[in-house]
Order: C-alpha cells, then sequence, then structure tokens
C-alpha cells in the first residue's frame, strides 16, 4: 500500500516556478529509491499548471509525512491545498514508465481520472459485483500502454472508495468515450469523476507492480 497526494496550486504561478528545480531533485531521489511510482502535474484545459498527482510507495503514514516535509510544492506554498489518500496500485503488465534522457511532451499526452464510488451502503457490493470483468478490460490495455497506471483509492480500513487511473489519452472526449465502456461506469460504481490533462517526466521509475 501507499498513498496518492491529489494536489492543487495556489494562485500564484510564479511560485511553482521559482521551486521547481527543488521540486524535480526531491521526486528524482524519491524515484530511484522507489518511494515515488508516479509523480505527473495536473493541468488546466487551457494547458496550465493547476496542480500535481504524487503516488507514493511507501509503507505507513511516516512516510507520507517524510515526503511531504521534503516537498517544495508543499513546504514553500505552491499547493495552496492537497488530499492524501491511502492508495494500492493495480498490479498489471504496465509499460515502463520514461526514464531519464528521454522526452518531455510539448503538449498533454494523457489523462489522469479521479473516480469516487458512490456513499451509499451498496456501494462495495457494486464494486465487487464487477471488478473481475473492469480487471479483465483493464489488463491488456495496461500491457498495450493504454493505461499507464491504474489502481484504488482506499478508506483507513483499507476498503476500495475509488479509483485513479492515469490513460493515454489527450483530450477529455477521448478519455470519456474510454471510460463509458468499463464496467465500473455501466455497473454504476464510479459517481464522481474529474479528469485532468497531463504529461510524464522522465524519472528514474523503478517498475510498477505487476510490470515485467
Amino acid at each position: 500500500m501507499g498513498y496518492a497526494i491529489i494536489a492543487w496550486d495556489g494562485p500564484d504561478p510564479a511560485r511553482r516556478t521559482a521551486v521547481r528545480d527543488r521540486h524535480l531533485a526531491v521526486i528524482t531521489r524519491w524515484a530511484q529509491d522507489g518511494r515515488l511510482a508516479l509523480g505527473v502535474p495536473l493541468f488546466t484545459p487551457d494547458w496550465k499548471a493547476a496542480g500535481s498527482l504524487m503516488v507514493l510507495e511507501v509503507p505507513d503514514k511516516a512516510g507520507l509525512d517524510a515526503y511531504l516535509a521534503e516537498e517544495p510544492f508543499a513546504a514553500e506554498g505552491v499547493w495552496a491545498r492537497w488530499e492524501a489518500h491511502p492508495f494500492r496500485i493495480a498490479p498489471l503488465p504496465y509499460r515502463p514508465l520514461p526514464q531519464p534522457g528521454e522526452p518531455i511532451s510539448a503538449s498533454r499526452t494523457h489523462t489522469v481520472i479521479v473516480a469516487m464510488d458512490g456513499t451509499d451502503a451498496e456501494a462495495p457490493a457494486r464494486r465487487m459485483a464487477v471488478r473481475a470483468q473492469h480487471m479483465a478490460r483493464v489488463t491488456p490495455m495496461a500491457a498495450d500502454g493504454t493505461l499507464a497506471m491504474g489502481g484504488a483509492i482506499l478508506d483507513e480500513a483499507g476498503t476500495m472508495r475509488g479509483s485513479i487511473a492515469v490513460t493515454r489519452h489527450a483530450t477529455d472526449e477521448a478519455a470519456r468515450a474510454w471510460m463509458a465502456e468499463d464496467p465500473y461506469v455501466t455497473g454504476g460504481v464510479w459517481k464522481d469523476i474529474a479528469l485532468h490533462g497531463t504529461r510524464f517526466a522522465p524519472l528514474p521509475y523503478r517498475a510498477l507492480p505487476g510490470a515485467a
């Protein structure tokens, strides 16, 4: 298990620019150590930096606290607010993430999907009823690169209550079309869905769980 941090920048973009190099130094070290599974920026529809998604592979909250203490975006006011959720990456045959030396796209290449389940008493049963179908659908998509990373948002007791997926879709329309056929959508599991454009920065990532 680990944590997913969904963070939102404050109104002054100069703060991000001022500490970006130190941010990259921190996340490079954490990726190299295997403690950062994935870190990507979140963009507005008009391609302005809006925040970040950071997926940590740490055993407990002490690891989360250690990251936030080191992260300049948190310590120096780039992020005006953030949410940290217990998170488990689904073990799937993912393609390797971009490594140092690979180019950075100048435009959007992927979409971050944050989808929360319903909060009614039947929500966990709806998820479990179609979970096998969902996993069967996304497994080949991890292998072909359509799904770069995916997993479950958990509550403190370890119950699944949502999902995060990073998909190879350059527009919200393409991402929504992909989601429309997923059992978590057709089965009424995901109720509150947000989409954010992103791109990858090449970092010394270790292989994701399940990757070859």
